[in-house]
């Protein structure tokens, strides 16, 4: 139900949500995320945690909008964790140098570890802040007794 945002508070029926609401709302989405990303990033540097804050802001404000959509699609959910992790990926500089002239095994022997611990710090924070995220979102939608 869509409800004029010119109606004085005491014509909105009860319950009613404004467009100001919603915004509001996406806003406090995307900068708890981002928080959150940011807080769980410190540990690994400044910079880590700069680059998860923004990733986690941007997630933020998708969650909300997906949560909006279709708030009981958990797949849609876990797959927007993982692109934008897969994006965060994208941007973090080369963890370790690929090894010329050794074959292609050996190569990926040698990198693979270094790659595999980079990659997990990098989304550890948005995953921690997609994980609490969505438990604060679960506990304020909890039924009240």
């Amino acid at each position: 139900m869509r409800v004029s945002p010119h109606l004085a508070p005491a014509d909105r029926p009860a319950g009613a949500e404004t467009r100001a609401d919603r915004h509001l709302r996406s806003i406090a989405w995307a900068l708890g995320a981002g928080l959150c990303a940011l807080a769980l990033g410190l540990p690994l540097g400044l910079e880590p945690a700069l680059r998860a804050g923004g990733c986690g802001f941007f997630y933020g404000l998708l969650a909300f909008h997906l949560q909006r959509v279709d708030p009981g699609d958990s797949h849609l959910q876990a797959g927007l964790v993982g692109a934008v992790c897969g994006i965060h990926s994208l941007g973090l500089p080369a963890v370790v140098a690929w090894p010329a002239g050794q074959p292609l095994r050996g190569a990926l022997v040698a990198v693979g570890p270094a790659v595999m611990m980079g990659l997990l710090r990098a989304w550890l924070p948005l995953i921690g802040a997609a994980l609490l995220l969505h438990g604060v979102q679960r506990l304020l939608s909890a039924p009240r007794p």
